[in-house]
C-alpha cells in the first residue's frame, strides 16, 4: 500500500502539471494525470477525482474563453457524450480496468498518428458524425475519465481554430462532468476517500489551470496541434503498458 504522503505529495505534483497543461489547451488534464496517478491510487478512487477537478478546471477556462464557445455547432455532441455517461459509469462499476486501458489506447493511437502525420479528411455532416464521437467519449469519461481522446482527434480532423477548438472542448467537457458526476452519486462511487484527496488535490488544480491560462496566447495554432496529437499518443501508450502490466 503506498504510504498516504506519498499520494498527497505525488498527487499535488501531477495534479499541477496536468492542470497546466489543460489550462493551456483545453484538454490533457485527464490523459496525462490518470495513466499516473493509477500507480498510487485505485481506479475506482482516480477516476472520479479526475472527474471532480477536470469540471473545476473546466469552469474556470470556460469563463475564460466564453466568447468563442458556439453551443450551436456542438449541441449534438453534448447530447451524444451524456447519453454514454450511464454506460461508461457501468463499465467503471462492472469491467476489469486492465481491459479498457488497452482498449482506449489501442483505438486513440492509430488515428493520433495518422493525423501527426497529415492526413486528414474534413466530414462535412458533422451533426452525424457527433453521434458516434460523442457516445464513445462520454462513455470514456465515466468509465475511465479519459473523454478527451475522441473529440480531440475529431476536432483536429475538421481543422477548428485553436479558440475555438480550446473553447468548444472545455464547454463540452464541462457538461460532461456534471453528468458524470450526477451519474456516480447515484451509483456510489463519489466514497469519503475521494472527497477527501480531491480537497487536497485542489490548491494544485487551481494554481496549475490559472498558469495555463496565461500561457495559452504564447502557442501557435501548429505547435498546438502537435501537442494535442502527442498527448494523445503518449497517453495512448501508457493506457496499453499499464493495461497489460508493464508499468
Amino acid at each position: 500500500m503506498t504510504d498516504p504522503l506519498t499520494i498527497i505529495f505525488g498527487g499535488l505534483l501531477v495534479i499541477f502539471l496536468s492542470s497546466v497543461i489543460q489550462g493551456l489547451t483545453g484538454f490533457g488534464f485527464a490523459l496525462v494525470s490518470v495513466p499516473i496517478m493509477i500507480f498510487i491510487l485505485s481506479p475506482k478512487v482516480v477516476v472520479p477525482i479526475i472527474i471532480i477537478h477536470g469540471l473545476i478546471i473546466n469552469l474556470i477556462i470556460l469563463f475564460e474563453a466564453r466568447k468563442w464557445v458556439k453551443l450551436k455547432r456542438i449541441w449534438p455532441l453534448i447530447i451524444a457524450g451524456a447519453t454514454g455517461i450511464p454506460i461508461g459509469t457501468y463499465l467503471l462499476i462492472a469491467l476489469d480496468a486492465n481491459i479498457l486501458e488497452i482498449l482506449i489506447g489501442s483505438v486513440i493511437i492509430p488515428f493520433a498518428i495518422t493525423s501527426l502525420a497529415g492526413f486528414n479528411k474534413t466530414i462535412r455532416s458533422e451533426k452525424f458524425a457527433f453521434a458516434p464521437v460523442g457516445i464513445t467519449s462520454g462513455l470514456l469519461a465515466s468509465s475511465t475519465s479519459l473523454a478527451g481522446p475522441p473529440v480531440i482527434l475529431f476536432f483536429i480532423n475538421q481543422g477548428i481554430e485553436k479558440q475555438s477548438f480550446r473553447a468548444n472542448l472545455v464547454a463540452y467537457f464541462t457538461v460532461l462532468g456534471i453528468v458524470a458526476i450526477a451519474a456516480y452519486m447515484i451509483g456510489g462511487i463519489i466514497t469519503t476517500e475521494v472527497i477527501n484527496y480531491a480537497l487536497w488535490f485542489l490548491p494544485a488544480t487551481i494554481l496549475g489551470t490559472m498558469i495555463g491560462i496565461k500561457l495559452a496566447p504564447k502557442l501557435s495554432e501548429q505547435l498546438f496541434r502537435n501537442i494535442a496529437l502527442i498527448i494523445v499518443i503518449i497517453a495512448g501508450l501508457l493506457s496499453i503498458l499499464s493495461g497489460i502490466g508493464i508499468l
